[in-house]
């Protein structure tokens, strides 16, 4: 067994896959519509989903936003380089919602950003 994807729903998929694709670097692997249900499919990864757990963007035509809830917690990043992949995001016009920096309570240098529909993603040093 293994995971396959993460899914999220967005009301903008254009401007959902630009951030995952033009600013956190993602692969835009495969998007198809299904006009009977109203609803567009786009998977992103860093790899081929065969080898890969990738994230599965959701879009329902006829809605612009969704509540969060309190039970999402994150979607989490690998980087080399929490500070420069900040300021990547930050010069992309995206928004750092936690500056990086060690995690409380540990070393692991972490920082938060989010998405347009407010998700957030945590970037982790991998080094």
């Amino acid at each position: 067994m293994r995971l396959l994807h993460t899914m999220i729903r967005v009301g903008d998929l254009d401007k959902s896959i630009a951030f995952y694709r033009d600013i956190l670097g993602m692969e835009l692997l495969r998007r198809k519509d299904f006009p009977e249900g109203k609803f567009t499919l786009a998977f992103l990864g860093y790899g081929d989903e065969s080898e890969n757990t990738v994230l599965e963007l959701t879009h329902n035509w006829e809605i612009t936003g969704y509540d969060i809830g309190n039970g999402y917690g994150h979607i989490a990043i690998g980087v080399d380089d929490v500070y420069a992949a900040c300021d990547r995001i930050k010069a992309a016009g995206s928004d750092v919602v936690r500056e990086p920096g060690p995690m409380m309570h540990g070393s692991t240098v972490i920082a938060f950003v989010e998405d347009p529909d407010g998700y957030k993603i945590e970037l982790l040093s991998e080094g």
